[in-house]
């Protein structure tokens, strides 16, 4: 008896936490009768089970717990064409959220996330595709940008209606040329800087010679002037020295004759070795032979 009422009452526990179950928050549940979806009485929507604690049929019902939360899909980088037929590299992401938990859970495989992000990933490719497809690399980089997310955002609210998910909002976080084309691209810059370089040097060139050939020219012009004036000063310094020379030569001209003579003197006999053969009785001598200088 006591043995029947203790496998009556565990049969009761267990039937019991069989039927509860809990909904933790940021998640919603919703209830499989028999592998299919069960709705609201009367009406096509899912029995949607908020946060909190829940009854269901035990052995019947089976609770599939999906996530709630906003999801963010970061894309991988991928190659895009431009409408001019040139490549773009773009990595982007999205925001997203369940909106229709039933139609999710069908068109997802039992709610499978990874499925949902592959699917929901084909449709922002896609997407996105068009809007680059239909403009050129100037219009992507410089100033429409915003619009290719918001056509690529209202695309995608069309779209991924149908996986009973609801995208919030669609980014480009980069735009990159793919690699041989900035490669190209540098090239040509480097060889325009160069031209533009070697074009300024050939300009400073020029500007240097110009400048050196002023400043030739003006150091010319300022010798000549003063080689000329000193050739005026010089004349003037000579004719000043010939008027001093006649004038001291006129106060006295003895001796005048007596210093030229000493200088003469001076001028011959300072290099010890030299040689000179001159006749004594010459005017050279008249010093030496008489200290007056009285001629014999």
């Amino acid at each position: 008896m006591k043995k029947g009422l203790l496998v009556i009452v565990a049969l009761v526990a267990i039937a019991l936490y069989s039927s509860v179950f809990v909904v933790v928050e940021g998640e919603r549940g919703i209830v499989l009768q028999f592998g299919k979806v069960k709705r609201e009485q009367g009406t096509e929507l899912p029995t949607l089970y908020e946060p909190g604690l829940h009854f269901k049929v035990p052995m019947i019902d089976q609770v599939r717990k999906l996530d709630a939360r906003l999801q963010t899909l970061d894309d991988q980088v991928d190659r895009f064409v431009t409408s001019e037929k040139k490549d773009l590299i773009i990595d982007s992401y999205v925001k997203w959220r369940i909106d229709n938990f039933a139609t999710y859970y069908l068109a997802t495989g039992g709610g499978n996330r990874l499925q949902a992000e592959n699917l929901l990933r084909r449709r922002i490719n896609n997407s996105l595709r068009s809007e680059i497809g239909s403009r050129t690399i100037r219009d992507i980089v410089s100033g429409e940008r915003g619009d290719v997310m918001e056509s690529a955002l209202r695309g995608l609210l069309e779209s991924s209606s149908e996986l009973g998910i609801k995208v919030l909002d669609v980014r480009i976080k980069q735009i990159n040329l793919p690699t041989e084309v900035s490669n190209s691209i540098y090239q040509r810059m480097r060889a325009e800087r160069t031209a533009v370089a070697r074009e300024h040097r050939s300009e400073g060139r020029e500007q240097a010679e110009i400048i050196k050939a002023g400043a030739d020219r003006r150091v010319t012009v300022m010798i000549a002037d003063a080689q000329r004036n000193s050739r005026t000063l010089r004349g003037e310094g000579d004719a000043q020295a010939a008027t001093i020379y006649a004038q001291a030569y006129a106060a006295d001209p003895d001796f005048f004759s007596f210093i030229r003579s000493l200088e003469a003197y001076r001028k011959s006999f300072e290099q010890g070795g030299d040689l000179m053969i001159v006749k004594p009785e010459g005017d050279f001598f008249r010093y030496l032979k008489d200290p007056s200088g009285q001629a014999q």
